[in-house]
């Protein structure tokens, strides 16, 4: 019998000594915020999910006498603005990363590859603020040269329209996003086996079709997986949205057509950073921690479908 280092030993005790102390960090950070926003959540039950108005609720627990502090808040608004900025979002990164991730992993030259990749994984790696800045700059003035004077004067009385809006959040989010689902895409294409291609090809199959019914379908848990991964990334984001989307707690009507899109829109996320001074508030604070819980649970929900897709018994590509 073969006698195991004792570096050996050391590391593997070090490794699972770390790995436990990592997962009961997470645990009381998950236990930490949901127990936080349990008296909001307890005391406002379901109309925190199905009623709106917070930012006059927000007002009237800043104003209340001691004594009288409110508890019950609603947020429609805020969870109505994530699913749907992070569902933009993730349509625009979809058919954006899509052709760039087929791009690279069949049609880029060598030569142009490794300059290609590093400029996605650079994109991947800017700080959001950037994209904020860059959103404002661009993106807004760019939503707001759709609004007319004399539109913005009907609508004034529901809200203001001055390029702050649903279309300006996920345009940018979306753009914030993509580089990320390139990556994993390109990587759940280049595991398809290389005899699936062959074959396809070698029975007359053009490489177009080779790659939309062969190699995509066989790839999908790792497109999938990506981009699951890009949307939990979607719903987090703040500082952007908080910049480009309007940061009024305002649910858009999609009985107003195309002016849907031009209306503004707050996240949660975004909502906890705008109403972060008041910290330290008891029942104020609880609510922002309420928020928090809802964009944790979406994010544990993102988490679990990835973990369902790669299970081994599904069919398709898993990504790496």
């Amino acid at each position: 019998m073969r006698k195991i280092p004792i570096a050996e030993t050391l590391i593997e005790k070090m490794l699972f000594i770390f790995t436990v102390a990592g997962s009961l960090v997470i645990f009381f950070v998950i236990f930490y915020i949901f127990s936080n926003g349990l008296p909001v959540l307890k005391a406002s039950g379901l109309s925190f999910f199905t009623t709106g108005g917070w930012d006059g609720q927000f007002t009237s627990a800043w104003t209340a006498a001691p004594g009288q502090e409110i508890w019950r808040f609603g947020a429609v608004e805020l969870i109505a603005g994530t699913l749907l900025t992070t569902g933009g979002a993730l349509l625009v990164a979809g058919l954006l990363g899509m052709g760039c991730a087929v791009f690279l992993a069949e049609f880029c030259p060598p030569r142009l590859r490794r300059p290609v990749e590093a400029c996605v994984r650079l994109l991947a790696g800017i700080p959001p603020v950037i994209y904020g800045v860059v959103g404002y700059t661009t993106v807004v003035p760019l939503v707001q040269s759709l609004i007319s004077d004399q539109l913005a004067l009907e609508m004034v009385r529901i809200c203001v329209l001055d390029g702050t809006s649903l279309l300006a959040g996920i345009m940018v989010l979306g753009i914030m996003i993509t580089p990320i689902f390139v990556i994993l895409a390109t990587d759940a294409l280049e595991t398809v086996p290389l005899a699936y291609k062959a074959a396809s090809l070698a029975l007359g199959v053009s490489h177009w079709r080779t790659i939309v019914k062969i190699m995509i379908p066989v790839a999908r848990r790792g497109i999938l997986a990506g981009g699951i991964m890009a949307a939990g990334m979607a719903a987090g984001e703040f500082i952007a949205m908080a910049m480009v989307a309007g940061g009024v707690a305002f649910l858009p009507n999609p009985a107003h057509g195309l002016l849907f899109f031009l209306e503004p829109v707050r996240t949660l996320a975004a909502n906890v950073f705008i109403n972060s001074e008041v910290l330290g508030k008891a029942n104020m604070e609880s609510a922002l921690f309420a928020c928090a819980s809802v964009i944790l649970f979406i994010c544990i929900i993102f988490s679990l479908l990835a973990q369902l897709i790669n299970r081994p018994n599904l069919k398709g590509g898993r990504s790496r």
